[in-house]
């Protein structure tokens, strides 16, 4: 390369040099006056709290500046509602949605699928109810046929989750039953919603090994009976530290300190067949096969209708006279017939007595497995107990 080519390439690019230096210049003036232009402005909103801090992207990198809520969507708004506080007009509004917490009218989701046995909510435990719409109990059989064993009995209004349907019939889980019921006798969607409202019950579970029954709500008031762990009390009135309840015919009052109280519907009970045990005749067998045939039928004092109504020595009463056995119509009376024995000896159909204090007003009779079957009270109808389900007073065999 000659001198003369050397000199007019350095004066060449002295010349780019002090075009690009001359290019960045202006882009610096530009950027100053613009910030300038809108540095006040951005002042006065930020103090007066009309923007937030959001994240701007600038030629690939990532700066934190802030900008009114009018301007761009926030990016604080996902963390406000994973946290529950908040709303927002974009993506972040699902996200909300899907945590549960309040979202935005203009928020759009896809209309929840609601499938047997799956819903968006639940009533009293159920999440795709259904209620017995029957006069007296309504039969759930081990298939979906009309010949099919009976396992259980949904007293009326009980209450019921719907598993699946299958034509004519819905197979249906309540209290420890499942199986099949008739799908034309159950209340179910906004019709059972709304019944559940109306023949809602509040029970108290006993949370203490034994409770106390008492005659007044005071420590002072007579012990009517022992009540074991786990028992259901029906919550006749609320009085603060004490709970008046139902039990069978009777009423009384426990600590509200040693229950646990919900809103509940009435379950299915079972009628799974029991062990009997050795040495148990076939009498005794029918017996207990016929009497558990009336669960689920009216409570009517006075009564001795197996199938209209009956009192509990009026059940005992008519059960025992299809057995040729007469037996008289009064529990205490009733406790003066056959053979006294403790509740350890007792077989199917021997009898066993509840009273208030030391006196015997209630009768059952014991069907095996430590459960008995006995007319409870106007609510609950003929229904099965747990032999304990309060303290026994007496245990008589009569055959």
């Amino acid at each position: 390369m000659n001198h003369n080519s050397y000199r007019r390439n350095q004066q060449l690019h002295k010349k780019m040099l002090k075009g690009m230096s001359a290019l960045a210049m202006s882009g610096l003036m530009s950027f100053c006056f613009v910030f300038d232009t809108f540095a006040e402005p951005l002042d006065s909103m930020i103090s007066a709290g009309a923007a937030k801090e959001i994240t701007i992207t600038v030629g690939g990198t990532q700066t934190d500046s802030s900008v009114s809520d009018n301007s761009v969507t926030d990016k604080n708004a996902a963390d406000s509602s994973a946290a529950g506080t908040g709303t927002a007009d974009t993506k972040a509004a699902a996200e909300t949605k899907a945590a549960g917490a309040d979202t935005a009218d203009t928020a759009k989701t896809e209309a929840p699928v609601i499938i047997v046995g799956q819903t968006t909510e639940e009533t009293y435990g159920f999440s795709n109810l259904g209620i017995a719409h029957v006069d007296n109990h309504l039969n759930v059989r081990k298939e979906a046929k009309e010949d099919g064993e009976i396992i259980g009995k949904m007293p009326k209004n009980a209450g019921c989750e719907i598993l699946s349907i299958e034509g004519d019939w819905a197979k249906i889980k309540s209290g420890k039953v499942e199986g099949y019921v008739s799908a034309e006798f159950l209340y179910t969607g906004a019709e059972a919603t709304a019944k559940a409202e109306e023949v809602k019950t509040t029970m108290a579970t006993v949370n203490t090994m034994t409770l106390k029954v008492r005659t007044a709500p005071s420590l002072n008031g007579n012990v009517i009976t022992l009540i074991p762990e786990g028992e259901e009390l029906e919550v006749l009135e609320d009085t603060g530290e004490w709970v008046k309840i139902a039990i069978d015919d009777e009423e009384g009052f426990i600590s509200k300190e040693f229950v646990d109280i919900a809103v509940e519907l009435d379950k299915a009970v079972t009628l799974t067949e029991l062990k009997m045990g050795e040495g148990v005749s076939d009498t005794r067998v029918s017996l207990v096969s016929f009497a558990k045939k009336f669960v689920g039928n009216p409570y009517v004092w006075g009564g001795t209708s197996l199938e209209h109504g009956a009192d509990c020595s009026g059940f005992v009463m008519s059960v025992f006279k299809n057995y040729g056995i007469s037996l008289p119509h009064s529990s205490r009376a009733q406790a003066g017939c056959g053979t006294g024995i403790s509740l350890s000896e007792a077989k199917p159909g021997d009898l066993v007595f509840y009273g208030n204090g030391s006196t015997i007003n209630h009768v059952a009779i014991y069907i095996g497995g430590g459960q008995v079957v006995h007319a409870s009270s106007a609510r609950t109808g003929i229904k099965i107990s747990n032999a304990t389900y309060r303290t026994p007073l007496a245990v008589r065999r009569i055959m």
